[in-house]
């Protein structure tokens, strides 16, 4: 039931005209919402004049926009479908964080998730997609979808609703009119209880996937192991799951992966070996996966003045005037002062830096240091330098440089706190 305000999408035709009028009988406190996508010329006009008519005599609050949608479809290169529904779903969110609107309903029926079901299914899809549209989501509420498309026009006719057809609706060049109109009718006639049917087998589905996400989530909060926006997954705990490809797709899809086979030959790839989505990276590093997002990233240097006692980026640190050492650990630098030459920089490391570690003769490779260590690949990528005139001072939070440390001889100590 809904209780409080919410955003009503109304294209004007049969389904969102009879869920006006249900609404409104039903004295709901809610506002109308209209895209007027001008992909109709004088008929896309003529269904918003004809939903700001109908929220005049319902005395709803009325929302409409324009959209310029062929330039945004050629713009992104997607699909006029996919375009206009980015493109609606955009605005009605704006419309509903402007005035505290929690809920959106749409009017969609049962007919619609059977069409989107096939789509799904004609494309290859997991169980997600088989269960086709959701009745109730944490923003969206579909009333209807428990109801048939004959029972929606049979209310309709019966109250002597008026509505806007749109003619596109019955042009069989878009696969969901092709399924509307050739396949879904097939299967009616081949059992008359087919939405019935349907329905059913999607409660189960729903409830399949319900199951299967509460297992996932378990895992993910097992195997995931996250610190500084890295996340570590041991790849010897991922190769015992059977079937190891369809727990890779049920792990890593939130996260935009899509080629399976890669992901699943990523396990037994050499170190450094990654994969890409849009938005996120998956890197083999030894005996672990490694799950980052995708951030872009600008390499530069920072300076550090002679009189600076803080510096907050890229990297937090105190700087102080000292008597003696303490509190020796990786993320505390001593150095003597004077063997500095000001400004320093903070920079990220590169190939071919090298420096001499504290307490070892000799200078190492930082490429070197970093396998020894067993640093993984997105740590070394996000590795500080603190350098004086070009020289390695510190590779920040794990070693000192050997050249700049504090000797018996030294008059002022420098201490750096990496907070």
């Amino acid at each position: 039931m809904l209780k409080s305000k919410f955003l009503l999408a109304c294209s004007g035709g049969l389904d969102s005209t009879v869920l006006v009028d249900l609404c409104s009988k039903s004295k709901l406190d809610f506002a109308i919402a209209h895209c007027n996508f001008n992909l109709r010329g004088e008929a896309s006009n003529g269904d918003e004049e004809f939903v700001r008519k109908l929220s005049s005599l319902s005395g709803k609050k009325f929302y409409t926009t324009n959209f310029n949608t062929i330039g945004y479809v050629e713009k992104n290169k997607v699909s006029v479908q996919v375009g206009a529904r980015e493109l609606r779903y955009d605005w009605f969110s704006k419309i509903m964080q402007e005035n505290d609107i929690k809920t959106l309903v749409t009017a969609h029926h049962v007919d619609d998730s059977v069409e989107t079901f096939l789509i799904n299914l004609s494309r290859g899809t997991g169980i997600d997609g088989l269960s086709g549209i959701p009745e109730k989501t944490d923003t969206i509420s579909r009333p209807l979808l428990r109801f048939s498309r004959s029972q929606v026009l049979a209310y309709a006719e019966a109250q002597n609703l008026q509505w806007r057809e749109d003619a596109s609706n019955a042009d069989t060049k878009y696969l969901r009119n092709k399924i509307r109109h050739e396949i879904v009718p097939l299967l009616k006639d081949l059992n008359p209880s087919f939405l019935k049917n349907f329905t059913k087998t999607q409660d189960y589905l729903s409830d399949s996937a319900v199951i299967i996400e509460k297992h996932i989530a378990e895992l993910k909060f097992s195997l995931f192991q996250e610190k500084d926006g890295v996340i570590r997954i041991p790849i010897s705990e991922l190769l015992e799951l059977k079937p190891v490809s369809a727990y890779l797709h049920a792990l890593f899809k939130e996260y935009g992966f899509t080629e399976w086979n890669d992901a699943e030959n990523l396990l037994l790839a050499m170190s450094g070996k990654e994969i890409h989505s849009k938005t996120h990276r998956l890197v083999k590093d030894r005996d672990f996966l490694l799950l980052t997002e995708i951030k872009k990233e600008i390499d530069v240097a920072y300076q550090i003045k002679e009189d600076q006692i803080q510096v907050s980026e890229p990297v937090p640190l105190k700087i102080e005037s000292v008597k003696h050492l303490s509190s020796l650990n990786t993320n505390t630098l001593y150095v003597d002062k004077k063997a500095l030459k000001y400004p320093l920089t903070i920079r990220k490391w590169e190939k071919g830096d090298y420096f001499y570690p504290l307490g070892m003769q000799g200078r190492k490779k930082l490429s070197k240091f970093f396998k020894d260590e067993k640093i993984d690949v997105v740590s070394k990528e996000r590795q500080w330098l603190l350098c004086s005139a070009g020289e390695v001072v510190w590779v920040i939070g794990r070693r000192a440089d050997e050249r700049f440390k504090v000797t018996e001889s030294t008059s002022e100590i420098l201490k750096f706190t990496l907070n």
